[in-house]
């Protein structure tokens, strides 16, 4: 019963956290795109989306991602086999491109904060195409652990499928772009 109520919220915290992630990333492009804007409106824009970023990373996203890891721990140590299973070793490796990705948008946040209303230099076609970084990884951890022991016998089903959505939506995002 302990194990279930530890695993219910280590999911309700990983919802929040990739809530919080989406939508952090998504501010990131709204602000690009008030390079286009004439003063004031790109100025008090700016610093609105300075002011959500900062909050959004600080209230939601920072520690629901340390809640997530929290109980995510209490139940490898609850139940230590996990770390012997190879779809949660597969697992284990998607979450290290989650931390890096987690790294890259604390590193935007500071970048934005530190440019007092200036321009960032990601341009916005990349800022969107990382926009979709954090679903790819979504899936990733999703099929891996919904679909566990298939994981390891179809894994580059898992692999070839990931890189096809990837190229989807990437092309996606591109196509919809240059329309604008």
């Amino acid at each position: 019963m302990t194990y279930l109520i530890i695993k219910a919220l280590h999911i309700i915290f990983m919802v929040s956290y990739f809530a919080g992630i989406f939508y952090l990333v998504r501010i990131f492009v709204y602000y690009k795109d008030t390079d286009a804007f004439e003063s004031p409106k790109k100025e008090i824009l700016r610093e609105q989306y300075v002011f959500m970023a900062r909050r959004l990373w600080n209230i939601i996203t920072v520690p629901a991602a340390v809640l997530m890891a929290i109980f995510g721990i209490w139940m490898i140590i609850l139940n230590p086999t996990l770390l012997e299973m190879s779809w949660f070793q597969l697992k284990l490796f998607f979450l290290i491109g989650l931390g890096m990705y987690h790294y890259w948008s604390w590193k935007k946040i500071l970048e934005i904060k530190s440019l007092n209303t200036k321009e960032l230099q990601t341009p916005n076609l990349k800022l969107r195409q990382a926009n979709e970084i954090a679903t790819f990884i979504l899936f990733l951890v999703v099929f891996t652990v919904i679909m566990k022991a298939l994981t390891i016998e179809y894994w580059w089903q898992l692999i070839v499928g990931f890189f096809v959505i990837v190229f989807v939506i990437m092309m996606t995002v591109k196509l919809v772009n240059k329309k604008k």
